[in-house]
């Protein structure tokens, strides 16, 4: 019995081990000009299920025609994921202009 725990708690620190922060990116127009960066985060609940705020690129943005937009779940983002069992989970939205 006591393997089998052991076991268990083993291949439970390596799921979460091997899970990483993810990174979406994108580029409208021809990507970043000018180097401003605009940084914004969005709320969700139970484990991104429920949107709760998302941010909104193309109002961050402003008036650019060129930028690149970066959606990140950075390791603040999972601790605070991780500290709340996944009720609440941030990302953070990146807008470069």
């Amino acid at each position: 019995m006591k393997k089998h725990v052991t076991n268990f708690v083993l291949l439970c620190v390596l799921c979460v081990s091997l899970s990483s922060c993810y990174t979406q990116s994108y580029a409208v127009g021809s990507g970043a000009q000018t180097g401003v960066t605009v940084k914004e985060k969005n709320h969700y609940l139970i484990g991104g299920l429920a949107p709760l705020k998302t941010a909104n690129p193309t109002k961050m943005a402003g008036d650019a025609k060129n930028y690149e937009v970066t959606t990140t779940h950075s390791f603040v983002d999972g601790l605070v994921n991780l500290l709340t069992a996944g009720i609440y989970t941030p990302t953070t939205t990146i807008v470069k202009k």
